[in-house]
C-alpha cells in the first residue's frame, strides 16, 4: 500500500500484476519482450497507481532533490517569461533549481512533462494552468508534492493558486471603454486557450450589463502584431461601424494600433484599442496602449515563496491569493 506521500514504486506495481520486479522493468524498456496480456495488465496498474519511472538510483528516491518543476505553456511569450524571472529570483537563492518545461497551451503534452518530470524526483510543481487531464491529477496525487498554480483565479481548482481575475479585469477594461463613449466593441481572441475565453466571458458580461450587442473575433493562431493588424483589416471590412476593440493581450492590440497608423485611423477618437498585461512595448508607443497590468513577477515571485514555505517550513499555502491588477487607459481609450 502507498501513503499520501509515499510515491509507487516498481516493487509496488509488481506486487499488484502478480509478477516480479524484473517483469515490470522489462515491461518499461521493451513492452514487445512481455506477453500482451501480462503487459495490458501491467499497464493498467501503473494507470490506477499513477506510477511514474524514476530516473533517480532507487537509493536516493526518499531524497530531496533540491529542483521544482515548472510548466509553462509558452517560452516566447513575454508574460510567462517574466513570471519566470519572478519564481527564480526566490529559487535560486534559496538553493533549489528549477526545471523548466513548455507544453504549448496543450493538456495532453503537459502530461508528458509532468511525468517526465516527476521522474527526476523533484520536490514540488509549478503549473501554469487550472485545467489538467485526469492522469495528471493521479500522478502527481501518487507523487505526494506540493504543487502551486499560478495566473488564474477565476475558477477553484484542486491547488492553491496565486494569480488574478482575467474575467473580473476584462470586464473591468470593457466598462471603462463603454463609460468613454464607445459602443461597438468588438473582442479579438487567439489561441483559445483557457484565459482567452475567461476574457471573452468577462468582455460579453459587460456588454451584456450596458445593453449592447457583443461580437468576438477568435482564432487558433499564435497571437502576434501581424495577427493584429491582420485581424483589424477584417474588422474593418466586416464590422464598419466598430468604434472600440478589446484584445486578449497586448500584442493583438499593438498590431492593431500600427495598422490604425497606417491607414490613418484616429485613436481613440475613431477607434479606442486595449490590450491586456500592461508590456513594455506598449506602454511606451505612442499612443501609450490603454492595458489590464498583470503583476506577472509578483506572481512568480509568491507562487515559488508558497511552495518553499511548504518544503521548508511546512507551511501550508493559501488557498488563492489574489494579486489583483490596473487598469491603465493610456492613451487609446
Amino acid at each position: 500500500m502507498t501513503g499520501p506521500h509515499k510515491r509507487p514504486t516498481l516493487t509496488d506495481v509488481a506486487q499488484q500484476v502478480g509478477v516480479t520486479k524484473m517483469t515490470v522493468s522489462r515491461y518499461l524498456r521493451s513492452p514487445t519482450q512481455v506477453a500482451t496480456q501480462t503487459g495490458q495488465r501491467i499497464q493498467e496498474v501503473i494507470d490506477a497507481l499513477g506510477y511514474v519511472p524514476s530516473r533517480a538510483p532507487d537509493i536516493l528516491s526518499n531524497a530531496k532533490s533540491h529542483a521544482i518543476g515548472v510548466l509553462l505553456p509558452s517560452l516566447t511569450n513575454q508574460v510567462f517569461a517574466q513570471v519566470l524571472r519572478g519564481l527564480e529570483a526566490v529559487t535560486e537563492v534559496s538553493g533549489y533549481q528549477t526545471m523548466l518545461a513548455h507544453y504549448g497551451y496543450d493538456p495532453q503534452i503537459e502530461e508528458k512533462r509532468i511525468e517526465s518530470l516527476l521522474s527526476y524526483n523533484i520536490d514540488g510543481l509549478l503549473l501554469s494552468d487550472r485545467v489538467h487531464t485526469p492522469r495528471v491529477e493521479r500522478i502527481i496525487q501518487s507523487a505526494g508534492i506540493p504543487v502551486i498554480e499560478m495566473m488564474d483565479i477565476d475558477n477553484p481548482g484542486n491547488y492553491p493558486v496565486v494569480g488574478f481575475n482575467n474575467q473580473q479585469a476584462a470586464y473591468m477594461m470593457v466598462m471603462q471603454m463603454i463609460a468613454r463613449g464607445h459602443q461597438h466593441i468588438i473582442y479579438l481572441g487567439a489561441r483559445l486557450d483557457t484565459r482567452t475565453q475567461l476574457k471573452q466571458q468577462g468582455y460579453n458580461q459587460a456588454m451584456s450589463e450596458s445593453g449592447l450587442s457583443g461580437c468576438s473575433i477568435l482564432t487558433e493562431q499564435s497571437s502576434s502584431f501581424s495577427l493584429g493588424r491582420q485581424l483589424l483589416q477584417q474588422i474593418l471590412e466586416q464590422y464598419p461601424d466598430c468604434d472600440g476593440i478589446f484584445c486578449t493581450n497586448d500584442d493583438l492590440a499593438v498590431g492593431v494600433i500600427l495598422e490604425c497608423q497606417r491607414q490613418q485611423i484616429a485613436i481613440p477618437s475613431q477607434l479606442a484599442v486595449a490590450g491586456f498585461h500592461g508590456l513594455d512595448i506598449g506602454q511606451v508607443m505612442t499612443p501609450k496602449l490603454a492595458s489590464v497590468v498583470t503583476p506577472r513577477e509578483a506572481i512568480g515571485r509568491e507562487a515559488a515563496r508558497q511552495l518553499l514555505a511548504q518544503l521548508e517550513q511546512g507551511i501550508a499555502a493559501q488557498s488563492v491569493l489574489d494579486l489583483g491588477y490596473q487598469i491603465d487607459l493610456g492613451q487609446s481609450v
